[in-house]
């Protein structure tokens, strides 16, 4: 493969690390950001070009280069081998899709027009990426501490549990963290407790 195209290889490559894959990336020059997943260890680069046999063995292939001709050589040697494959950008030589996703820690937003117009899969990725900023990932983790404190000190099962969390989202939490409040899951905990026993004596 040839220079990897800016930025898709990085966040596939990345994307997979992440997911737990061993990732072997293939390219006589590559991004500075691929040249630093390799320094962490994320990937195993290999600094030369496409061969045949770098399909041989791997579960999956994508290709992202800048040079078409590789990119369909790539997917070719794959078909040929049975290895699903996928040429960014170009539905014609993909056996997979994906999604384009917004990554905010635990909260994942994906967006998929099933390879019919990845040009505006990646524009809503982008819309959504300012939409949801990364706070959004203290936000989804303060959350996820509140609801293990629901699960560990209310024994009452779900019916007594969902008004909890219901209440916790509708804290205003996130405008809060924003406004520079300091708030954890026990407080939080502590007062969507107190607002679902108010609702339901409220009878709601």
């Amino acid at each position: 493969m040839r220079r990897p195209m800016e930025p898709a290889a990085e966040r596939k490559a990345a994307g997979l690390a992440r997911a737990g894959a061993c990732v072997r990336v293939v390219a006589p020059t590559v991004t500075a950001g691929l040249e630093a997943q390799a320094r962490d260890g994320l990937v195993d680069l290999r600094r030369r070009a496409f061969r045949e046999n770098d399909v041989e063995g791997v579960f999956l292939v994508y290709a992202a280069t800048d040079d078409a001709a590789v990119n369909e050589a790539v997917y070719a040697e794959a078909e040929a081998r049975g290895v699903p494959a996928n040429v960014v950008d170009d539905p014609a030589h993909c056996s997979f899709i994906v999604p384009s996703v917004v990554r905010r820690g635990p909260l994942q937003l994906a967006v998929s027009t099933s390879g019919a117009a990845p040009v505006l899969a990646k524009r809503l990725r982008r819309e959504l990426e300012g939409r949801f900023p990364e706070d959004w990932a203290v936000y989804v983790d303060l959350l996820a501490e509140v609801r293990a404190l629901v699960r560990s000190r209310m024994a009452g099962g779900e019916a007594e549990r969902a008004p909890v969390l219901e209440a916790a989202c509708d804290l205003g939490v996130l405008e809060r963290l924003r406004a520079g409040e300091r708030l954890d899951a026990e407080a939080v905990y502590a007062e969507a407790l107190r607002a679902a026993r108010a609702g339901a004596g409220d009878g709601r």
